[in-house]
């Protein structure tokens, strides 16, 4: 796998806005943000997605945007925070080759919205997928 663009960012190859760092992962700006203080939460090591990163790296990587998030909101005096990570893009991965987290702070009357639930289950769809997802966690 070539270096993904946040490779390069932890490389120091590209300049970035950094907020936090350790030795296991990298925070910084997200150049298209959301809310100004949108942050991006990486590990330094690269893997796709959540399906191809150890869950310990991912243990590691959601203590960090919990440190970042409550920083982002005092800093700029955001209302809430969104922690948002996207696989695949059918789910709107944009960088596909380096896992990362959003750290978003909201503010009330921003106009994001998220989802917004349109889907319905027929009578029995829901057990029926509970099982099918239970299994699949097995």
């Amino acid at each position: 796998m070539s270096d993904s663009i946040f490779t390069q960012i932890i490389k120091g190859k590209i300049p970035s806005s950094k907020v936090y760092e350790d030795d296991e992962a990298i925070a910084f700006l997200d150049i298209h943000p959301v809310n100004k203080g949108h942050v991006l939460v990486v590990p330094r090591k690269q893997y796709r997605n959540i399906f191809d990163t150890p869950e310990e790296t991912m243990a590691h990587l959601i203590v960090v945007a919990k440190r970042v998030a409550k920083a982002v909101k005092e800093a700029v005096k955001a209302d809430g925070v969104n922690i948002v990570m996207n696989n695949e893009p059918a789910a709107g991965q944009m960088v596909t080759d380096h896992v990362h987290l959003h750290v978003i702070p909201r503010h009330i009357g921003d106009g994001f919205r998220e989802w917004f639930g349109v889907g319905t289950y027929n009578a029995g769809e829901m057990d029926e997928y509970a099982e099918r997802i239970k299994k699949a966690c097995d």
